[in-house]
């Protein structure tokens, strides 16, 4: 058995992991016949267009132990009921915020061999405190669209066009990941079909981030940005600009030199610079950026090398891909798991580097969420930058999952959800919260990649406040074999101060002689 901080690459080719989800879970998980579709599933969700009232289930309660951690509300939960995808499952949120709104999605109904039955939608007009949920329309055919499974959702605000954005990858009846789409809404209530944006030429894509120049100040104000990855073409990175409201997008174009990874999410500074930070192959993280307003994009800088303690109970934690935000001064924060600040790399911290321009970065500065002895397990960081704030000024809102034990097996491990802030730009940080859990694995939907919450989470600041998407797994009733869904902290959690120090050192591992520029592989 490999050590487990090993940067032997773990990602596989989208095609590999279909052929072994089949090989593990056998016939009663599988998809069905390619060609079948949805055929006569049937499925209970609200029509996508519309939005759905919060129901009873939606009251704020604490999850956790002892029912003293700070009360959640229930966001949205898999309304469908077809065969052939596991219910009830919601997998994968990613949130943005702009004035009071906030939007998430998610991927509903998860498939154990790759993608899910449909994407959902979840909207607050009251900084989190409640929420209206429902299914983003003509995309899978489980909701009058025409493709067979979508993944990887992304959200974005054109403040220029005043456009809700969810991008979302789809994947046809082969099973195979063949482009990006993006849905399009004047309220983040009432959607409208998804339109094509990026792919349907034959090649297979992975893992898009979207977003959007909000800057009144910036020449290219109005201008949106997806980032994807081509694992057909050895996961080539490639972009592709939309400056009419996300109706229509350019042909692709990507950096030049070392462009090969995935995970990029992309940010713009207030003066229009495009900054993409994104993973290697678990390896390093790099950027590049674009001051042309996507015309053209320059070659890709080291952020930071990445050494990583495996997640224990198969878990799928991300593997690498950064959480990325910025503040209103234009300065990048990234954030990912790595264990370099523990002995023998026995435990991930969570830890991030910044950059004021996107191409020179900090240090990789150590989140003291516990003390570097304790034996704490941290990933998935979801970090959220307030962008009315800046500096020293700035406020930081990090949730991320952990373990209590990093040494805990499939059967013992217990999944748990955090929150630390910091309200001086990360010099200093609070105590941490559990905000949910313990979960067991059981309640985590079983994928060929391990139990399922999310490669990633986000985080969104607003008004001091904030607020996380997440997954909680909790004992299925009524014949599902799960009840996994989607929680937020009613109303979110304050930004305060804190008086625990970053740091940066000292570095106790690195995984040695490894090349600097490795090739990536594939995340599905």
């Amino acid at each position: 058995m490999r050590h487990p901080c090993t940067p032997t690459p773990r990602r596989r080719s989208f095609a590999v992991l279909v052929a072994a989800a089949l090989a593990l879970v056998g016939p009663a998980w599988s998809a069905g016949p390619a060609a079948a579709g949805p055929a006569g599933a049937t499925q209970a969700a609200t029509p996508a267009a519309v939005s759905a009232a919060p129901d009873a289930a939606a009251r704020a309660t604490a999850l956790t132990p002892t029912g003293g951690g700070p009360r959640l509300v229930r966001v949205s939960a898999d309304p469908l009921t077809d065969t052939s995808a596991q219910h009830a499952t919601e997998v994968e949120p990613d949130t943005f915020a702009h004035g009071g709104t906030i939007v998430s999605s998610a991927q509903v109904g998860r498939f154990a061999d790759g993608g899910a039955a449909g994407l959902g939608w979840s909207t607050s007009k009251d900084g989190g405190a409640s929420w209206r949920s429902g299914m983003l329309p003509g995309i899978t055919a489980y909701q009058g669209g025409s493709w067979a499974r979508a993944s990887d959702p992304s959200v974005a605000y054109d403040a220029r066009h005043g456009t809700w954005m969810v991008a979302g990858l789809v994947i046809d009846a082969g099973r195979n990941p063949v482009g990006v789409t993006v849905s399009r809404s004047a309220d983040g209530l009432g959607w409208r079909d998804a339109v094509r944006a990026v792919g349907f030429d034959g090649r297979f894509y992975d893992k898009e981030w979207i977003v959007c120049d909000n800057s009144p100040v910036s020449p290219y104000f109005g201008t949106c940005y997806i980032e994807v990855d081509v694992p057909s073409s050895d996961n080539l990175m490639v972009m592709s600009v939309s400056r009419d409201g996300g109706s229509t997008w350019s042909a692709p174009a990507g950096p030049s030199g070392v462009n090969l990874g995935l995970g990029g999410q992309p940010l713009v500074r207030p003066d229009g610079t495009v900054v993409v930070p994104f993973s290697t192959d678990t390896t390093s993280i790099r950027s590049f950026t674009s001051t042309d307003g996507g015309r053209s994009w320059g070659s890709t800088v080291l952020v930071a090398e990445v050494s990583s303690h495996e997640v224990a109970g198969g878990l799928r934690d991300g593997e690498g891909l950064p959480s990325a935000e910025i503040d209103a001064a234009g300065r990048v924060y990234v954030a990912w798991q790595d264990c370099r600040f523990r002995a023998g790399c026995q435990a991930n911290d969570i830890v991030y580097a910044t950059s004021a321009d996107g191409t020179t970065w900090s240090a990789v500065t150590r989140v003291p969420i516990d003390p570097a002895t304790s034996g704490v397990d941290h990933f998935l960081p979801g970090l959220g930058v307030d962008h009315a704030t800046s500096g020293r000024s700035a406020k930081l809102g990090l949730y991320y999952y952990f373990y209590p034990d990093a040494d805990c097996t499939d059967a013992t491990c217990e999944l748990e959800v955090g929150f630390v802030s910091s309200a001086d730009g990360g010099a200093a940080w609070s105590a941490p919260r559990t905000v949910a859990g313990p979960m067991p694995l059981s309640r985590i939907v079983a994928t060929a990649g391990g139990a399922m919450v999310g490669d990633y989470l986000s985080t969104s600041v607003l008004d001091g406040k904030a607020v996380a998407v997440f997954a909680v797994g909790r004992a299925p009733t009524g014949g599902r074999a799960y009840d996994e869904a989607m929680y937020a902290v009613e109303g979110g959690l304050a930004v305060r101060g804190g008086t625990v120090p970053s740091s940066t050192g000292p570095v106790l591992f690195d995984v040695p002689d490894r090349g600097r520029h490795p090739s990536p592989v594939v995340r599905h």
